[in-house]
């Protein structure tokens, strides 16, 4: 049983360290030293946007480096390389638990009407920053912001994170982590320094699931193709009953006709108490397939079909948000969800 310090999260997985107290890195070693000399030579830069794909390490190095500046608070005495922090130390454990005064995690806010997540972050986190800010740094030594992730900001926040970006104060440093940076401002992107990161190697999963206490066996070869690179998502797969429920996902898009009964009982499967990471698996595996199956047209030469299925993207991704902001019935999600990407998969097949 994970000694857990810090919040939870929107996308908390039970047993797995958040970021902000998970001390191992793994990969991402060249960004990390390039970080640590640049800020030893007197140059990093005030805004840096970590941008590569979901569950790969960026807001877990975003800590990291918190955790290093804060630990070297004068750049001339840092050493050129970014050590792993020492879980015992009371910067990691203050930066875990988020009670250090010199870090601001802006994330997904927790809604205490509704007893759920927020599907974004709304311009109320950012006026945070604003007080953050307006305060003396700890013992005259730097703040860290971090949004985690930047891509989950609506219009309104982006607007007012961007007057700080614009004009930070001294010895102040902003993380942006983005999945998709294209999502971003253009002028949010302008004002910083962008670093981007790419999938972990077939090595580097093994290693993640190793320290997650959870070896690849008969499947291995099998998830790290289907993880894409993606920590989080070989931790899904494994431990989490994913290639399970991607497998009958699969089962119902390659079939002739729609089987409805086998779409409730996978809906069966994943909605319901204590099956909120199954459901999660889900609804990511859909826009997985569908995002897949955009990129082969696109591939292949067939622009107008590449964009149809990007629509039906768009269409399922806002069905998951609304499912999620409304708290919806999950199993109708479910069944419609599949049916509808079933539909979409079926017909751009015929063409």
């Amino acid at each position: 049983m994970l000694d857990r310090l810090a919040p939870e999260q929107y996308d908390t997985l039970p047993d797995i360290p958040e970021p902000a107290e998970n001390p191992d890195l793994v990969g991402h070693d060249a960004i990390a030293d390039e970080l640590a000399h640049d800020y030893a030579a007197g140059k990093l830069h005030h805004g840096l946007l970590f941008a590569g794909p979901r569950g790969i390490g960026k807001a877990t190095l975003a800590f990291r480096l918190a955790n290093h500046l804060l630990a070297h608070p004068r750049a001339e005495n840092a050493p050129a390389r970014m050590e792993r922090p020492a879980s015992e130390s009371s910067i990691f454990r203050m930066v875990a638990s988020g009670a250090h005064p010199g870090v601001l995690h802006l994330t997904r806010p927790f809604d205490d009407k509704r007893k759920v997540f927020r599907t974004g972050i709304t311009v109320d986190e950012i006026r945070r920053l604003s007080r953050f800010l307006s305060m003396s740094s700890h013992d005259g030594g730097w703040r860290i912001v971090i949004v985690d992730p930047a891509d989950d900001m609506n219009r309104q926040a982006a607007n007012a994170l961007l007057k700080s970006l614009e004009e930070p104060p001294r010895r102040t440093l902003f993380v942006l982590v983005s999945h998709q940076p294209g999502r971003l401002l253009p002028t949010i992107r302008s004002r910083c320094r962008i670093v981007r990161f790419h999938p972990l190697s077939g090595e580097e999963l093994r290693n993640v699931l190793s320290l997650a206490g959870n070896g690849l066996e008969a499947d291995g070869h099998h998830v790290v193709e289907r993880a894409g690179g993606s920590a989080r998502e070989a931790l899904l797969l494994t431990m989490y009953g994913g290639l399970d429920i991607l497998q009958a996902i699969e089962e119902i898009m390659s079939a002739k006709r729609f089987d409805a009964g086998k779409a409730y009982r996978l809906a069966e499967a994943v909605t319901g108490r204590d099956k909120a990471v199954q459901f999660s698996i889900f609804n990511d595996q859909v826009l997985s397939i569908l995002s897949g199956a955009a990129r082969t047209a696109s591939r292949q030469g067939a622009p107008v079909l590449a964009a149809e299925l990007a629509r039906h993207w768009s269409e399922a991704l806002e069905k998951m948000r609304i499912a999620d902001g409304y708290n919806l019935d999950g199993k109708e999600h479910v069944v419609g969800l599949v049916h509808d990407a079933y539909l979409a998969l079926q017909g751009t097949a015929r063409r």
